[in-house]
């Protein structure tokens, strides 16, 4: 049988760099619901929702005849928000793919390849070949076991290539799955050194000795997260263009 999986979309409306980023209007339509129209063409999610602590957020996606839920505004972190929205939409799931808000460009195959992940896993997340940038510190890049548990994550360049090798450059894709129970273990987790240090949550996982199954993405399709108005203007021109 099936699990059924929910896709949650947390979408804060303050922001250090870009704040009220997911009402940023992308030709015509506020960012949050290309990304949730993207998100209910996913072939394996049960539903979608976002989960969001302000109410020009929710009005926004009622507007537009999406499903939302009001969370705290303390939660630390996007994955606490989803937990808190598993728990709020009160039906029963087997697990989350928690969404990130700012990539109004989602290929809805990576959510079913991180739903597919979740067949044998707890935890689950993707990856790309990166090309270049190597240096930068806002691209995450993984490094991988011969089965595909992710062995660690770094804003450095890892691996180091000592010796000459066509080893690829993985980045990491911020898209996560989680079957429900490890998600509620999850945000109990305390934190810990290596995740504070690089600031990447996702190491928290595995310092606390969990593994993180992870692949190499199938999607062809152009990938561009939202973190300035700089990217806003390329995402723009992209959909005015229907290059993807």
């Amino acid at each position: 049988m099936s699990k059924k999986i929910l896709g949650i979309i947390p979408a804060r409306y303050s922001s250090t760099r870009f704040p009220g980023k997911p009402l940023a209007d992308i030709n015509g339509k506020p960012m949050i619901q290309h990304v949730y129209e993207r998100a209910l063409k996913a072939k394996s999610l049960c539903d979608v929702l976002v989960a969001t602590d302000d109410e020009k957020i929710m009005n926004a996606v009622k507007n537009f005849g999406g499903q939302v839920v009001m969370t705290d505004s303390n939660l630390p972190n996007g994955t606490a928000r989803c937990e808190q929205a598993s728990r709020i939409y009160n039906q029963n799931i087997d697990a989350v793919i928690n969404i990130q808000g700012d990539e109004p460009l989602l290929d809805p195959l990576m959510i079913d390849e991180v739903a597919e992940l979740l067949n044998d896993s707890e935890c689950a997340t993707l990856c790309s070949e990166l090309k270049s940038d190597f240096e930068n510190p806002n691209i995450v890049k993984v490094v991988m076991s011969q089965n595909g548990d992710a062995i660690y994550f770094s804003r450095s360049l890892i691996p180091y290539k000592r010796n000459k090798s066509d080893l690829p450059i993985l980045q990491h894709i911020g898209i996560y799955g989680y079957s429900l129970e490890f998600l509620k273990t999850y945000v109990k987790l305390p934190p810990t050194p290596l995740s504070e240090a690089e600031s990447l949550e996702q190491l928290k996982i595995l310092e606390h000795g969990y593994k993180i199954k992870t692949k190499i993405t199938e999607s062809k399709l152009e990938s561009l997260g939202v973190d300035t108005p700089e990217d806003l203007e390329k995402v723009r021109e992209i959909i005015k263009n229907a290059r993807f």
